[in-house]
């Protein structure tokens, strides 16, 4: 009968940890949020990403984030102060994602957005006719379930 009772005993304290561990991890994973991108939109119209020469933006499908676009206005600006836009589009069809169509005014921005659920190549692009190089204005998005 002692040995059962040990065993119980063990089984619960075993229990309990695992439950503390899983909880703990599920708090630091509230605690810190959506993962936060940093994007410029940039005066010569043209996406950055601070750290990146050839600037691509990495998600996983679904993904929550937070993305943070500081913009700098270029020549021109929309009626309604918009100096650029950010909208993202399938690059196979150019079909635009719902929730990705952002008008940003100077300054910084943040937005929580999903990633889109199926993987492939997107593109960001301004919305914003912002200067003669408006056209050139995009930024690579890739969606994958890899590390």
């Amino acid at each position: 009968m002692r040995v059962a009772n040990r065993n119980s005993t063990r089984n619960c304290i075993l229990a309990a940890l695992c439950l503390l561990t899983v909880s703990a991890r599920t708090q630091e994973r509230l605690a810190t949020g959506p993962r936060v991108l940093e994007v410029v939109a940039d005066h010569d119209s043209r996406f950055k990403i601070p750290g990146q020469r050839t600037p691509v933006m990495n998600l996983k499908p679904g993904e929550e984030i937070r993305l943070r676009i500081t913009a700098i206005k270029a020549k021109n600006e929309n009626r309604d102060g918009s100096v650029h836009g950010f909208a993202l589009l399938r690059a196979k069809d150019k079909a635009p994602v719902p929730g990705w169509d952002l008008l940003l005014q100077p300054g910084t921005q943040e937005f929580t957005l999903t990633a889109p659920a199926e993987p492939g190549e997107y593109e960001a692009v301004c919305t914003v006719i912002c200067s003669s190089n408006h056209e050139l204005m995009s930024l690579k998005v890739v969606v994958s379930s890899k590390d």
